[in-house]
């Protein structure tokens, strides 16, 4: 079955970086599509980063600049680098995929790593 697990959320101070790890299983994980997302308490789930089959990224604005999604094929892993962090990217994140090369399979949610940004 499909599983994806995340690791190396954790608490930094602000300025500083964290580098969070999706380990996927249980698919053909190459040609997928593969997101970040994340929630803060009280606010609704936000895309953060996503990365095609193909490579091609793209990031939500608040973001831009700091964080690069890139992912390893060969290890069926997606990774987020996140620098520069501030207090406002406290939240848990969370690893996605809900589609490859063929389409749309269905939603597929990792269980989320926590990350806190303290000022």
């Amino acid at each position: 079955q499909v599983q994806l697990v995340e690791s190396g959320g954790g608490l930094v101070q602000a300025g500083g970086s964290l580098r969070l790890s999706c380990a996927a299983s249980g698919m053909a994980f190459s040609i997928r599509n593969m997101d970040w997302y994340r929630q803060a308490p009280g606010k609704q789930r936000e895309l953060v980063a996503a990365i095609s089959s193909g490579g091609s990224t793209n990031y939500a604005d608040s973001v831009k600049g700091r964080f690069i999604i890139s992912r390893d094929n060969a290890k069926n892993t997606v990774y987020l680098q996140m620098n520069g962090l501030r207090p406002e990217d406290t939240a848990v994140y969370y690893c996605h995929t809900d589609r490859n090369k063929l389409g749309y399979t269905g939603d597929f949610w990792g269980q989320g790593t926590q990350v806190t940004v303290s000022s």
